[in-house]
Order: C-alpha cells, then sequence, then structure tokens
C-alpha cells in the first residue's frame, strides 16, 4: 500500500516542494526512511513513532518505508516529521488518503505529539504557493509569520491529535487571521541626534547617508561619538514597507524559528573578531551571515581597521550587487545583502593623531599599515568619508532637550527626500545609492557649472570612475533633502567634501 504527503522545506533562500512517500509491507516490523536524509530527519522516526503512540493512534506494526523525494537533494532538519507520521498514519488508515490531497504539511513533532516551531517558515509558504497549494498545516506559534504571504490560507496547529480532529470533519479549526503588521516608530529608548553634543558637519553627513542610502566611515579619536552617531543612525532609518517586512522576517527566520514577526530595519554590529563565515554566511547549511541579516538595515563595523582584511574584502562583491553568493559542497545559493555600511576608525593605532591635546606615540609606519587595512577598492565603495573630532569635555555635561526636536526635524528630511527618490524612480526600495553610471547620466539633472566643478575635482583629486558616480549620486541625495531638482554647484561642493581619505 503506498500513501503521499506534500510538505516543503527551506533551501538556500528560497525553498523546495517534498513528497513524502510511504509504503507498507508484511515482514518484520521496521520502520525506514531514504531519500538523502541527514542525521536530523532520520532521528524523525523515534519522534513520529513516540508522537502517533502517544496521541492515541496505534503504530502498524509491519514493514514501514518512507521515501523522501526528490532522492538527490538533501534535506534536513526537523520540518518532515508532521507529514512522516500523516503518511504512517494514512498506511495504517486512521485517516483516510483524501485527507490530505491538496494540502501541505510541515512541522516539528515532539515525543507527546505536540508541534513545535521550524525555521524558514516563510521560504516554505512561497515555494507552496508557487506550486499551487493553497491550504497549509503547520505549527500554531508559525502562523503568525505564515500569515504574512497573502492568498494563502494557514492553520495553525497544536498538537497531532488537533490535526487529526479537523481533517476527519469533527473538530473544524478556523485559518490564521491575516497578519497586520503596523510600521515601527521611533525608538524612544534609542539615541537621538539631539544626544550628540556638538558634530554638525558628522550629523549632516549622516542625514545624508540614511536619506540616499550611502556607505559611510566616521574617522575620529576615542571619546568622539563615532558609535553613539552610527547608533542614531539604526534610528533615523524609515520603517520598513509591508513587503520589506517579509523580506526581513524571511531572511531572519532562517536563522531562528522565533514567531516573532520582524517590524524594524536590522541593525548588525559583528566583533572585529568575527569570521569570514560568520560575517559572508555558509557552515554545513550554509545559512546566510551578518551582510544578509543586515539586509534592508545596518551593517555596523566598529573599528573597522581590526577586521581580517580578507574578511572585509569580502565586503566588496556584495557592496557592488546587493547580493552574496555562498558556495557550498552540497548547496550554492545566493542571500541577499542590499545593507547600508556604517563604519568606525581611529585615525591611528592608539587614536590620538592629529588630538591637540593628546599626543600620538604612533610611528609613521605604524599609522600607514593601520591606514592600508581599508584597500583601495573597498574604500572606493564608501560614498561618505569624515573627521570628527573630540568633544570638549566642558559640553559633555550639558543636558540634551527633552523633545528631540532635532532629530524630529531630520527625520522628516530624510523622510521627504525618499518620498523625492520614489518619485523620481517610480520603485520601491530604490535610493540614490542604487543608481548605475548609465542612470545617473539619463535621470538626473545636472547644471553645466556642477560639471565643471567635477571634471576639475576629478582631475585633481585623480578620482575613480566610481568615485567621479558616487560624488553625483552624493550630491543628488543633497539636493533631494534641499528640495532642488537639480544638481548644482553647492551640492557638488559638498559632495566632494566627503571624498577625503
Amino acid at each position: 500500500m503506498i500513501a503521499k504527503t506534500i510538505s516543503a522545506i527551506p533551501y538556500g533562500f528560497e525553498g523546495s516542494i517534498i513528497d513524502v512517500e510511504g509504503d507498507m509491507n508484511k515482514g518484520l516490523p521496521a520502520f525506514n526512511i531514504v531519500g538523502m536524509a541527514n542525521k536530523t530527519v532520520t532521528e524523525a522516526r523515534e519522534r513520529v513513532k513516540s508522537a502517533i503512540i502517544n496521541s492515541g493512534f496505534s503504530f502498524p506494526d509491519k514493514k514501514v518505508t518512507i521515501n523522501l523525494a526528490p532522492a538527490d537533494l538533501l534535506k534536513d532538519g526537523s520540518h518532515l516529521d508532521l507529514p512522516i507520521a500523516l503518511t504512517v498514519l494514512a498506511l495504517s488508515r486512521q485517516i483516510s488518503k483524501s485527507d490530505l490531497e491538496n494540502r501541505l504539511f510541515v512541522g516539528e513533532l515532539s515525543l507527546d505529539g505536540e508541534l513545535r516551531p521550524i525555521k524558514g517558515i516563510i521560504n516554505i509558504i512561497e515555494v507552496a504557493k508557487k506550486a499551487g497549494y493553497k491550504e497549509i498545516y503547520l505549527p500554531l506559534k508559525n502562523a503568525s509569520q505564515a500569515s504574512l504571504i497573502p492568498d494563502i490560507t494557514v492553520y495553525g496547529i497544536k498538537n497531532l491529535t488537533e490535526l487529526f480532529l479537523h481533517l476527519k470533519g469533527q473538530k473544524i479549526l478556523s485559518p490564521t487571521k491575516k497578519s497586520v503588521v503596523k510600521n515601527n516608530k521611533t525608538d524612544k529608548n534609542g539615541p537621538f541626534l539631539d544626544h550628540i553634543r556638538g558634530q554638525n558637519y558628522a550629523k549632516r553627513a549622516l542625514a545624508i547617508a540614511i536619506a540616499g542610502h550611502h556607505n559611510i566611515l566616521i574617522s575620529g579619536p576615542p571619546g568622539a561619538g563615532k558609535t553613539l552617531l552610527a547608533k542614531v543612525a539604526a534610528n533615523l532609518l524609515p520603517p520598513p514597507t509591508a513587503e520589506e517586512q517579509i523580506a526581513i522576517t524571511k531572511i531572519h527566520s532562517l536563522t531562528d524559528s522565533s514567531e516573532d514577526i520582524i517590524t524594524s530595519r536590522p541593525f548588525r554590529a559583528p566583533h572585529h573578531t568575527a569570521s569570514a563565515v560568520s560575517i559572508i554566511g555558509g557552515g554545513a547549511k550554509a545559512l546566510p551571515g551578518e551582510i544578509s541579516l543586515a539586509h534592508l538595515g545596518i551593517l555596523f563595523l566598529d573599528e573597522i581597521p581590526e577586521f581580517n582584511r580578507s574578511v572585509l574584502e569580502t565586503l566588496r562583491q556584495p557592496m557592488e550587487d546587493k547580493v552574496i553568493s555562498v558556495s557550498r559542497a552540497n548547496m550554492k545559493t545566493v542571500y541577499p545583502a542590499d545593507f547600508m555600511l556604517v563604519a568606525t576608525m581611529n585615525p591611528c593605532p592608539c587614536g590620538y593623531l592629529g588630538d591637540p591635546t593628546h599626543e600620538c606615540t604612533c610611528s609613521q609606519t605604524q599609522i600607514q599599515a593601520y591606514t592600508k587595512k581599508l584597500s583601495g577598492p573597498l574604500f572606493d565603495r564608501i560614498d561618505l568619508v569624515i573627521s570628527v573630532p573630540k568633544v570638549d569635555n566642558s559640553d559633555l555635561l550639558k543636558s540634551a532637550p527633552k523633545d528631540n526636536q532635532e532629530h524630529i526635524v531630520v527625520k522628516n528630511n530624510i523622510t521627504e527626500a525618499l518620498a523625492r527618490q520614489r518619485a523620481r524612480y517610480k520603485k520601491e526600495g530604490f535610493y540614490n545609492s542604487s543608481l548605475s553610471s548609465n542612470q545617473v547620466s539619463s535621470l538626473l539633472s545636472i547644471t553645466d557649472k556642477a560639471k565643471e566643478i567635477l571634471t576639475l575635482a576629478s582631475e585633481k583629486l585623480n578620482l575613480s570612475a566610481r568615485s567621479y558616480f558616487k560624488v553625483l549620486k552624493v550630491a543628488q541625495t543633497i539636493s533631494d533633502l534641499e528640495g532642488s531638482e537639480t544638481i548644482d554647484a553647492p551640492q557638488i561642493t559638498e559632495a566632494l567634501s566627503y571624498r577625503k581619505r
């Protein structure tokens, strides 16, 4: 006798439909799982058997073989526990095959038949929808995330018994209501621009960076407020759209089985001792790394020269292409990596080069070696580079305004600048920094005076072609913040001031 249950697993950043086929024959009692299943899947035999018995059903006293098709696809994780259990119940005629038709089932079983949440649920729902399945049964704690995907019916299940009663029509469950997710507001507990003493130049650069989704490098001595500026940037980010919330939740659900819907943009801050795999992604399961977990948010690298140079060089491709390819022996997958880089560094190893109140103890050789850790090609991909001075001690005890008026004004300006970009490019999630060189020429309005200044500056500063266009893109963001339709001399001049190394 043959029975089949349809399921799915996350596979890279996508998903894959899995046919859970079952066969039962006379012979010595056995329970085998075949079809490129790793240890986690093969261990499902004990979980499924105990869950069936402890839920009040009988486990067949025959030879049962479960095949996971396609057989050449590596299966990993506990996603297939529930469909395996249902296939066994169908083989033993405790449920009918028709109960399983045109439905997709996924979930991990505990020994008592309870369903536990699984990772990558949005990947599973998306691939199920593409395959034409409209009815999905999954753990109750995954139902909220799953309901983010429109035009599909999701049933959150507590245990195997509850699902059985629903399939037999004895106790019908209601589908999970679609999640209504509100955009996040400003984090009232986070830092505001008003909390930063002085540093008007840095605040201006930060607003430009966020308004145009530009990468920024902040250099300065210890105590200048570099890290605080980076944290303020997270509080200035615009809230994600509904589509962006799905994308952010999807990438994070691959590494976390939490049922939460992520409603704010990520702020990832890996330590400089982090390995290349943790930054890029990979491992045995080719999971996303920090640069993908920062997708649609900020990747903050504090003291960027302290990172291993080989790790820093891996940032070049995703900073340009907005995706990262992770290849391992068993799979190759492409993860999104559209992040905004915010990096900080000291001017020298001791941090006091150029400080009028503290003598630098570094040799010229040490300073050169320190600054060279940031290669030319990587530096070329950073849009704004600023130096911040140390804050005077007399300013440190001044109380910040309670109304955070400066922060509110700047955030409103950023929101208006982003609206101008959406109107210009007619595309969500597309910023001035996203423009290609051809798009810069065709979509931006540049005065002759601005072109003249940029041409002259590019010759004197020896700007690369990439840097040339980055100056124009930053200048366009400045124009958007000022409400101007064209790039003129003042915008070009200011943009050039952020290109120094």
